[in-house]
This record gives structure tokens, C-alpha cells and sequence, in this order.
């Protein structure tokens, strides 16, 4: 365990540090006393081309390294591009890690996925079993690029002696999410048609999927939090759960939201599109035990915030399609 004022005496490099995470975790370093860190954004540096990645740490030279970047989307993004998921991710990883290691950081903290467990791993799911089976298919592309962090920390320990930790998120919402309905994930794609047709007077707003489906919804904050502590204590190559252990569903979820927003009209459920998985719930033990980690923020309080910033950010979030 690292001594107080870890973060006061360290440069930080944040890659997505312009996205949804990214920005959470920007806001808690600060808030821990960080003055050293840059958000790395793609239209400076293209992290998928190796001699990007490397001008990336001749320019900011980082003691740590939060790697968030990634090429995200939701279940028909993941459908529609499985190529471009795959080897974006994949390539991200693999340069943030090896340039980090090469210009001499002294760690790397990386987002992996959730959906990179197998799909019909036991609940709730454990670290232990992260290499048990084959993920979703939908979504393989992504979550085994994502998996393949795991392997490199591996890897760049036992060669190299670099640690990289990689922290799994449950299903992260909040403010700053990517609110466009084409590429959203649940949360943030609900929190929209929730808060736009209360707004704006709507009969009826529709819901992909059944709602049956279960998840691990975790604020965005908390997450970063976890990450936060995951580099002050851990200096070896570990896999943690960063989530809540509690499992709710989209039926769950559009009732909290139509109270929240004030929906008074109809809820209807098209039963044509994917429900993806039909269940994830993660095991918190590890986090806990090894970090101190528990997740503070309940759903209703998580949602309320993300319909907060939603309604007072709508004309500048990140919701292009139907705008």
C-alpha cells in the first residue's frame, strides 16, 4: 500500500481522458491531489499506430498510467462492426501497455469488460473464472480483444517484472455517457428516451428487448474510485471486479426511470430486438478484501444524477442520432 499523498507526487497519463470514464476518473484524481495529469484524446494521438502511442509518452512522460480508451458501442453497434471492435481494442491495449512500459512508467491500470467473462460463467461471477469459457458471441470481438489486457499483464510481469492492473467493470452508467441511441448502451439509451419524451410531452416511449435481462449496474464514480485505489495498492498484475454484487433488471431500471423523469404515458417493449445476455452479476469479494473497495452510490441515486446532468446537458451531450 502506497503512502498518503500517493497521487501529489505522480504524473498521470488518462487515455480517453475526453470520454465518459475517463472523465470521472479525471475528476478523482484531481479530487485526491493529483496537478499532473493529462486526458489523452484520439484526435491528437491515434493509439492504435504504434508510433502514435510511442510520441504519446515521449510528450508526457507518466509515472501512471490509467488506460480507459476504447472503441465502445452497444449490442447493435457490436452487431453491425465486430471488425472495427475487435482490432481497435485489441491494438489499443497492446501499444498503451508495451509504450508505457518502454518510456518507464511504473504501473498501468486498464478497463476491461465485463462481457469478457464466459457467457455462461457461474453467478455471481468470479475473477477465478475470467478464462472458463467463450464470452457472448455478439459481443466477442470486443470483450476478447479486451481479454487480451489480462494476458499481457501476464505476460509483461513475468518478462518484464511491469505491473498492469486490470479492473473489470460492471455495467457503468452516469453523467458524461455516450447518449446516442444508435451506439448507447442501456442506461444511458434509456436515461434519453426517458427524459426526452417526458420533455417534450411523448405518448409512449419503446424499450428493446424484453426487460427480462439482468445486470450489474455501477455508477461511474465509484468506478473510478476503484481504479484510484487499484494503483495506490496493488503493485503486481491482478483482475479485479469493480461493481456493486447487485443484480437488477431493465424492467427494473425503465420503472426507476419513469418515476424519475416523470413519464406519464406508455411503455412499450420491442421484443424483436436482442436482449443480449440474460443475466450478469459480479462477485465484489476480491475488491473488497484486496482494496477496500465498495461501490457507495445506489441506483436511485446513480439515476437520479444522470437524469439531472442529461436534462441540463441535452443540447451538448453525446446523442447524435435523432438530433
Amino acid at each position: 500500500m502506497n503512502p498518503p499523498g500517493y497521487w501529489a507526487e505522480r504524473r498521470v497519463v488518462v487515455t480517453g481522458g475526453g470520454g465518459f470514464l475517463g472523465s470521472h476518473v479525471i475528476n478523482a484524481l484531481r479530487d485526491a491531489g493529483c496537478g499532473d495529469v493529462f486526458a489523452v484524446r484520439s484526435r491528437e494521438y491515434d493509439l492504435t499506430h504504434e508510433d502514435a502511442a510511442a510520441q504519446l509518452f515521449a510528450d508526457h512522460p507518466a509515472d501512471v498510467v490509467m488506460h480507459l480508451a476504447g472503441y465502445v458501442g452497444g449490442i447493435g453497434a457490436n452487431k453491425a462492426y465486430p471488425a472495427d471492435f475487435f482490432y481497435r481494442n485489441l491494438m489499443m491495449g497492446t501499444l498503451v501497455i508495451d509504450q508505457a512500459w518502454r518510456a518507464g512508467a511504473e504501473k498501468v491500470v486498464a478497463a476491461g469488460a465485463g462481457c469478457g467473462y464466459p457467457e455462461e460463467a457461474p453467478l455471481p461471477i468470479k475473477e477465478e473464472d475470467f478464462w472458463q469459457g467463450f464470452p457472448q458471441t455478439l459481443s466477442a470481438p470486443y470483450s476478447l480483444a479486451k481479454r487480451m489486457l489480462h494476458v499481457q499483464s501476464m505476460a509483461y510481469w513475468r518478462q518484464h517484472g511491469f505491473p498492469v492492473v486490470v479492473a473489470i467493470p460492471g455495467n457503468i452508467y452516469g453523467p458524461y455517457d455516450n447518449f446516442d441511441l444508435e451506439a448507447a448502451h442501456v442506461i444511458p439509451a434509456l436515461v434519453r428516451k426517458f427524459v426526452e419524451a417526458a420533455d417534450d410531452g411523448h405518448a409512449s416511449v419503446t424499450v428493446w428487448g424484453s426487460g427480462t435481462p439482468t445486470r450489474d449496474f455501477v455508477y461511474a464514480g465509484d468506478v473510478a474510485r476503484g481504479m484510484l485505489l487499484a494503483a495506490e495498492r496493488c503493485d503486481e498484475p491482478a483482475l479485479f471486479n469493480l461493481s456493486t454484487g447487485d443484480e437488477t433488471s431493465i424492467r427494473g431500471v425503465v420503472e426507476r426511470l419513469t418515476a424519475l423523469t416523470g413519464f406519464a404515458g406508455k411503455v412499450e417493449w420491442d421484443t424483436e430486438r436482442p436482449d443480449g445476455q440474460a443475466r450478469r452479476v459480479f462477485d465484489v469479494s476480491k475488491a473488497d478484501k484486496d482494496l477496500g473497495f465498495q461501490a457507495s452510490t445506489t441506483l436511485g441515486d446513480g439515476l437520479k444524477l444522470t437524469v439531472d446532468w442529461y436534462r441540463a446537458n441535452r443540447s451538448v451531450a453525446r446523442n447524435v442520432v435523432g438530433v
